[in-house]
């Protein structure tokens, strides 16, 4: 397990010789916000940096905070403004504690924003990654969500984003050979989401001490999770195929991804349809 000093450290390290272009889906606030800043100051300002996500006053706000803003990039520009991406970092969501919430297609509104949007950033995206990759720059794609937070086997119930996020880094990897994709769990975050979550949900805060008291107890600041976050999107001894990572940025192999071959081609084949014009 690194430390808090060698992920900085080896954040510090990476200086390509190439402006990268990074893509933040979910940018404006938590962990998105916390590794744009962090990647942007470490280059001094050197790269093309797309935030995306609903809050566009907020965007301005981190673009402004940044060595050299550039304003706000949305995302159907972005084809037409770069042509090539070298990191694509997905953390976009929401907490839910009700039940179902259907969208107008009739598809669950958290399974929309933690997995078919993502699954969809990156095939449309796709062109952009290989087009840095031929050009032998770094290139990656990571989604932070919850990979081995507990062993799940099934499909079903809260833990399915979990579960289609590893069977989606795994499938593009092994379709896209020469570009690395991960899912990384990025631990018990102090977030803006997760407050929101405690103010608009009455029940919460009844178990608000010990809740929050796990959160004193194990919970770190966005900026301290985004160091480990982006020394995992910078590693360069695993630079292609799929990776599950744990909040300190470790590989953790196929630990508790029980999944069969039948049900990975089920998720893939259900996604491509649900994500399809």
């Amino acid at each position: 397990m690194p430390s808090l000093a060698d992920a900085r450290a080896s954040n510090a390290a990476f200086s390509p010789p190439y402006t990268p272009v990074a893509v933040f889906v979910g940018g404006t606030s938590g962990v998105g916000e916390a590794m744009a800043k962090a990647l942007t100051s470490y280059l001094g300002g050197n790269l093309h940096l797309f935030i995306i996500g609903s809050n566009s006053a907020a965007a301005e706000k981190t673009f402004a905070s940044l060595p050299r803003p550039s304003g706000v990039k949305r995302e159907f520009e972005i084809k037409r403004r770069v042509d090539e991406m070298n990191f694509l970092v997905l953390s976009a969501g929401y907490f839910r504690v009700t039940g179902r919430d259907e969208t107008e297609e009739r598809l669950d509104g958290l399974l929309v924003m933690r997995y078919y949007c993502r699954f969809t950033f990156i095939r449309e995206l796709l062109p952009l990654l290989h087009a840095a990759k031929e050009r032998r720059e770094d290139v990656r794609v990571m989604t932070v969500l919850g990979t081995g937070m507990t062993d799940v086997s099934v499909l079903e119930g809260a833990l399915k984003p979990v579960v289609y996020n590893d069977v989606m880094i795994e499938k593009y990897a092994n379709q896209n050979p020469g570009i690395g994709f991960v899912h990384i769990y990025p631990g018990v975050v102090y977030t803006p989401a997760a407050n929101d979550l405690y103010e608009s949900w009455g029940p919460l805060r009844l178990l608000a001490p010990p809740v929050w008291f796990k959160f004193w107890l194990y919970g770190i600041q966005p900026e301290e999770c985004a160091e480990y976050m982006l020394s995992a999107l910078l590693d360069r001894v695993k630079e292609e195929g799929w990776s599950r990572r744990n909040e300190h940025g470790d590989d953790i192999g196929t630990r508790c991804y029980n999944i069969s071959e039948e049900d990975k081609r089920g998720v893939w084949e259900h996604s491509v349809e649900e994500t399809s014009v």
